[in-house]
C-alpha cells in the first residue's frame, strides 16, 4: 500500500487511474493544477506522483523542476494527452521516473507504479543503510575470528574488487555485505540484493536482466533488471550458487564486458556495478560436481570471506546476548532482563544449530516470556527451539551427520510451524529463511502441510 498523489485537470483521468490505483489498495490524492499540487506537498509526502504535462496554471515540466528539488526522494510519473518523445526526454533529465501517454492501460500503469515503488522502497533503504552507523548484529564480539573479518571488510571496502562470502544459514553473509558497501566509495549509490534461491529458474534472467514488452508470456511492459538497478551501485548475489547454468554463463558475461542484453532485447547497455556473492554450501564440491561454472567462481572469488558459525566463536556468545536483551528491551518496552551465570553456561555449550538467527530468536523469546529479571538455565531449556530433538540427536547419535542434520531441521521446522499456527509466511520470516524455500522442504522432508496458509 503506498500514498499516491494524482496532479490532473480531467476529471476522467483521475477517476480511471484512481480506480486502477485503489483496485492495487494503494491511497490515492488527488489535485486539478499546480497551485493545488504545491499546497499538498508543503503539508504531505506522497511515494508517488501523477502529473501531467499540460496544467491550467502551471507548465507541468516546470513543476517537475520544483517537486524534484524540493523532494527529490518522491518517484514522478509524466502523463500527456499530447506526448512527444523531446517532452518524455526532458522529463527523464529532469528527473521523472517514466512518462506515460494518456489514455493510459491498466497493465502500463499498475506494471510503471510497480516498478516506480520498488525504486522508491530501494532508494530509501539504501538511505537507511548509509545513516546506519554501527555494525549489525551478526558483527558483535571480540573474538579473533571476528577481528580478522573486521580487517578483510576494511581492505575490502576501500577497493571495488569483487567479495565471494561463504558461511551457515544465520551466520550473517548478507550483514557482512552491507558492512563492506556502506565503508566503499559506492555507499551514495544503490545496493541491491537478489537472493537467487528464491526466484525460478525460468524468471532468474529476467530479474537479473530485464526484459523488453513481449518477450514472453506476461510481459507487459520493459522491465529494468537487477543489474541495471545497480548501476554505480553494488549488486549482492545471496546464494548465487542456486543460479541456473543459463544465468550463470549471462553474469559472467556481463563480468566480462561489462554489459547486457535485456530478455527479448537487442539493445546493449552499459553497467558499473560492484558484485558481492554469497553462498551457504561448499562452492569449491559445487565446482567439482559442475553445478557451478568454474571460470565464474574465479571472477567472483577476489575476495573471499568466510563467516565462522557460532558454535566457532563462543567467546562471542556473552556479548551478543547482552546486546540483543538490551535490544529487545528498547523494541518491545520492557525491563531489560539478565542471564544468570548458570543460564550463560548453558548458552555457551549449545551447537546453535541456526546460529546467530537463532540465538536471536531465543533471546527475543526469553525477554517477552520470562516474567523474572533474571533468566537461568532451565527457563531457556523451555524455549530453546526444538530442544527435546537437539537433546536425541546431538546429544546420543552421531553416526551420520547428514542425517542428524536433516532429522534435527525436519523438527525444527516442525516446531516452528507448530508456534506459528501453520502460518508459512510467519515461519519463515521467524526462522530466516524464503517462503519458497520452506515450501521446498516440507516437501522434501515430507512434513504434513494439512491446514498451513500463505497469509500474513
Amino acid at each position: 500500500m503506498a500514498k499516491i498523489f494524482l496532479v490532473d485537470d480531467e476529471p476522467n483521468i483521475i477517476k480511471v487511474l484512481s480506480q486502477i490505483l485503489q483496485d492495487e489498495e494503494h491511497i490515492i490524492f488527488s489535485a486539478s493544477n499546480g497551485t493545488e499540487a504545491l499546497e499538498f506537498l508543503k503539508k504531505n509526502e506522497p511515494d508517488l506522483i501523477f502529473l501531467d504535462v499540460w496544467l491550467p496554471d502551471a507548465d507541468g515540466l516546470q513543476l517537475l523542476e520544483t517537486i524534484k528539488k524540493e523532494k527529490p526522494d518522491i518517484a514522478v510519473i509524466m502523463i500527456s494527452g499530447h506526448g512527444s518523445i523531446d517532452i518524455a526526454v526532458k522529463s527523464t533529465k529532469i528527473g521523472a521516473y517514466d512518462f506515460l501517454e494518456k489514455p493510459p492501460s491498466l497493465e502500463r500503469v499498475v506494471t510503471v507504479v510497480n516498478n516506480a515503488l520498488e525504486s522508491v522502497r530501494l532508494r530509501r533503504e539504501n538511505l537507511k543503510l548509509r545513516k546506519e552507523s554501527r555494525f549489525d548484529d551478526e558483527m558483535i564480539g571480540k573474538s579473533a575470528l571476528m577481528e580478522e573479518i573486521r580487517e578483510i571488510i576494511d581492505k575490502a571496502a576501500a577497493t571495488n574488487a569483487r567479495v565471494f562470502i561463504t558461511g551457515k544459514n544465520g551466520t550473517g553473509k548478507e550483514l557482512i555485505a552491507k558492512a563492506i558497501y556502506r565503508k566503499s566509495k559506492r555507499s551514495d549509490k544503490p545496493f541491491i540484493k537478489v537472493n537467487c534461491a528464491a526466484i525460478p529458474d525460468e524468471l532468474i534472467e529476467s530479474e537479473l536482466f530485464g526484459h523488453e514488452k513481449g518477450a514472453f508470456t506476461g510481459a507487459v511492459a520493459r522491465r529494468i533488471g537487477k543489474f541495471e538497478q545497480a548501476d554505480g551501485g553494488t549488486l549482492f548475489l545471496d546464494e548465487i550458487c542456486d543460479m541456473s547454468a543459463s544465468a550463470q554463463a549471462k553474469v559472467l558475461r556481463v563480468l566480462q564486458e561489462q554489459e547486457l542484453e535485456r530478455v527479448g532485447g537487442t539493445e546493449t547497455i552499459k553497467v558499473d556495478v560492484r558484485i558481492i556473492s554469497a553462498t551457504n554450501i561448499d562452492v569449491k564440491k559445487a565446482v567439482e560436481k559442475n553445478e557451478f561454472r568454474e571460470d565464474l567462481y574465479y571472477r567472483l572469488n577476489v575476495i573471499p570471506i568466510h563467516i565462522p558459525s557460532l558454535s566457532e566463536r563462543k567467546d562471542d556468545i556473552p556479548d551478543l546476548v547482552c546486546y540483543f536483551m538490551k535490544k529487545f528491551s528498547e523494541e518491545h518496552g520492557i525491563v531489560e532482563k539478565r542471564i544468570s551465570s548458570g543460564g550463560m553456561d548453558f548458552l555457551s555449550h549449545y551447537t546453535w544449530p541456526g546460529n546467530i538467527r537463532e540465538l536471536k530468536n531465543l533471546m527475543e523469546r526469553a525477554s517477552i516470556m520470562i516474567p523474572s529479571d533474571e533468566i537461568g538455565a532451565d527457563d531457556l531449556k523451555k524455549y530453546i527451539e526444538a530442544n527435546e530433538s537437539y537433546q536425541e540427536i546431538y546429544m546420543t547419535d552421531k553416526s551420520s551427520l547428514k542425517l542428524a542434520k536433516e532429522d534435527f531441521e525436519k523438527k525444527y521446522i516442525e516446531s516452528a510451524l507448530e508456534k506459528n499456527k501453520g502460518n508459512i509466511t510467519l515461519t519463515a520470516k521467524d526462522i530466516g529463511i524464503e517462503r519458497t524455500n520452506l515450501h521446498r522442504k516440507i516437501k522434501q522432508y515430507n512434513i504434513e502441510n494439512s491446514g498451513y496458509s500463505d497469509d500474513e
